[in-house]
């Protein structure tokens, strides 16, 4: 279940948001190798951001992934995603940041804040978890 969250300094009115999402949806689908039904993309724009000692468009996202995430997959990634960034928001591909974080299955507080539904018995019984469902 990838997770990408981006964040720039371009304001986005005026932006075909959906085609970003789509677009960035089927690169870590395709990219990662899990299905596109577990991706989820956040798209923010006009935040306060510098790059560079400049406020040119720029760009910066972090990657949540159980797993699928290795060095050659993350130049991958990061290719494509800046390739998207720049043709749809024009921030050119060198001012984008990507951070990668590979989340491990045995993390289930990572599981519960996704499927909260699945797992409320291990909620109730979980003394280590800092995630509570009412």
């Amino acid at each position: 279940m990838p997770c990408l969250n981006v964040s720039t300094n371009v304001n986005l009115d005026g932006v075909d948001t959906s085609a970003v999402l789509a677009d960035a949806s089927k690169t870590v689908a395709t990219i990662i190798g899990k299905p596109e039904a577990y991706v989820m993309v956040v798209l923010k724009g006009s935040v306060p951001m510098a790059f560079g000692g400049t406020q040119e468009p720029a760009a910066y996202g972090e990657l949540v992934s159980i797993g699928g995430l290795n060095p050659d997959v993350n130049k991958k990634l990061s290719a494509g995603i800046a390739s998207i960034l720049e043709s749809k928001l024009s921030i050119p591909k060198g001012r984008f940041y990507l951070k990668f974080y590979d989340s491990k299955v045995s993390r289930p507080h990572f599981l519960l804040i996704v499927h909260p539904w699945v797992f409320i018995k291990t909620i109730q019984s979980c003394s280590h978890c800092i995630f509570a469902v009412c």
